[in-house]
């Protein structure tokens, strides 16, 4: 394991995760010509302080510098070289209704070096179909065509009932890695992450606090 590795395992969850965010804060800073982005700006992105932007990026060798602008083009270098973004990540997706659609046909997944190379459904009359130039390809050819890849990363946007048995075919095809939208919990090995998005979930958060707000707003 590289020493950045090694750092990243020190670094607290919250800081993390936020790191994502000032990576697409400062590309943005880029793209807009602007040369420096200052903590508070970085922290207005994830709605944080200045001073806990510094903290975070302080787990960086010292790049948590008080009083000084980031600039924009080397902290976002470091960023993709510790986030792992410029290492080409493929990935296979399995479930391609509306979800898994959108997800294949997704411009923004390059910038983080996810490339979808592969789609599966059950679904025979959606097998053979083109999806952003990948051909559905029927479920059977799954852990075969994985193992033989060697894809690091499995998507699965699949109902519910069936999130289980897909990502055992994942597994039994060497994945280790799954991005898992079906609405359950997963029982996978010790060794294989799984990173859950349960959008109803998320829409019910929203939903209440919708509903706090008009409360408020009616008192």
């Amino acid at each position: 394991m590289n020493q950045k590795c090694n750092k990243q395992v020190l670094i607290p969850r919250p800081a993390l995760e936020r790191m994502p965010v000032y990576y697409r804060c400062l590309m943005k800073a880029i793209d807009e010509g602007t040369p420096f982005v200052s903590s508070d700006e970085l922290g207005r992105s994830v709605g944080v302080p200045g001073v806990q932007v510094r903290k975070d990026l302080s787990y960086l060798s010292g790049y948590g510098r008080p009083g000084v602008g980031y600039v924009a083009r080397s902290l976002a270098s470091y960023l993709e070289e510790f986030l792992g973004l410029i290492n080409d990540k493929e990935a296979v997706l399995v479930g391609v209704g509306n979800l898994g659609r959108a997800l294949a046909l997704y411009p923004g997944f390059a910038r983080y070096g996810l490339q979808i190379i592969a789609l599966f459904d059950n679904d025979l009359a959606k097998v053979g179909q083109i999806i952003g130039g990948h051909q559905i390809l029927p479920m059977e050819r799954l852990a075969n065509l994985s193992r033989r890849l060697h894809i690091q990363i499995g998507i699965i946007t699949v109902p519910a009932p069936v999130a289980q048995e897909v990502a055992e075919a994942m597994i039994a095809g060497g994945i280790k890695m799954i991005w898992n939208f079906a609405p359950c919990r997963l029982v996978v090995p010790e060794d294989v992450l799984v990173k859950n998005e349960d959008l109803a979930a998320q829409l019910a958060m929203l939903s209440y606090h919708i509903t706090c707000r008009k409360v408020g707003y009616v008192r």
